[in-house]
């Protein structure tokens, strides 16, 4: 019981994000990931393309 009455009383301390940071902080998350996943895309293929013509 010790140990829920210390969850119980943390949880108590912690302050959570308005929706409006919330929306933010997410695009930020999701902007992020399109990008990285856009510029290993692009790296891929590039590398792809470049061992298929050392490789011909």
């Amino acid at each position: 019981m010790k140990f829920l009455k210390s969850v119980k009383d943390e949880m108590k301390q912690v302050t959570w994000s308005s929706k409006k940071q919330l929306r933010k902080d997410t695009l930020v998350v999701l902007e992020t990931s399109i990008i990285f996943g856009l510029m290993f895309f692009v790296m891929d293929t590039a590398i792809q393309s470049l061992f298929a013509w050392i490789l011909k």
